[in-house]
């Protein structure tokens, strides 16, 4: 049986998908900012400023609603060639490496999970599905989060696992006779909220 490999504009293409849905669930993150602190008033001085708006029709500047952007295209994780391939060959498509909570990395690789299937007993089948430690390579892959994210979030799935009396690793775990896609989905919830809860 011969396999037929993918060109290169269909690999880029779906390559581009993947990063997309990722890079669209972390813009719905919110941001962590600081708060900015309140302005303190000049002491001292005895300058009088004119009003704001005179400030800025002497400044020339346009005020005004911001031009409208259009929107991207949504696009979800690629199917097809893309998930049959390799996975170093997600690490061509990499840009700069992108840091993500230990609860972002739970939800991405959930998300992984959800789109290309689960795996029990390899990192990946043939046909492109995912075990737990498989779908974390997946995002290691394409840049999002690093090893000390992925091993933390391996460390919050095995507290619960610990906490439920069970001694082994969560991608032993995953492996087990009789394990099912629910119970993964379930166990990486309810890491979701541990690590959320812890700050993470």
């Amino acid at each position: 049986m011969t396999t037929v490999m993918p060109d290169a504009a269909s690999l880029d293409q779906a390559a581009d998908q993947l990063v997309a849905e990722i890079e669209k669930f972390l813009a719905t993150r919110p941001a962590k900012r600081p708060a900015m602190p309140e302005p303190k008033p000049a002491r001292g001085t005895g300058i009088k400023l004119p009003p704001v708006d005179e400030l800025i029709a002497q400044a020339g500047i346009v005020t005004g609603p911001a031009p409208r952007r259009k929107k991207a295209q949504e696009r979800g994780l690629p199917g097809g060639v893309w998930r049959i391939l390799p996975d170093w060959a997600l690490s061509v498509r990499r840009g700069p490496r992108r840091q993500v909570t230990v609860t972002e990395h739970l939800q991405l690789t959930a998300l992984v999970i959800q789109r290309y299937g689960w795996a029990r007993g390899s990192l990946r089948t043939r046909s492109g599905r995912r075990c737990i430690l498989g779908a974390q390579a997946v995002l290691y892959r394409l840049g999002y989060g690093d090893q000390d994210t992925a091993m933390a979030a391996g460390r919050v799935m095995d507290r619960l696992l610990w906490a439920r009396g069970i001694r082994c690793h969560y991608h032993e775990w995953n492996d087990h006779a009789g394990r099912t896609e629910g119970e993964v989905l379930y166990l990486l919830r309810e890491a979701i909220g541990a690590a959320s809860a812890a700050g993470r």
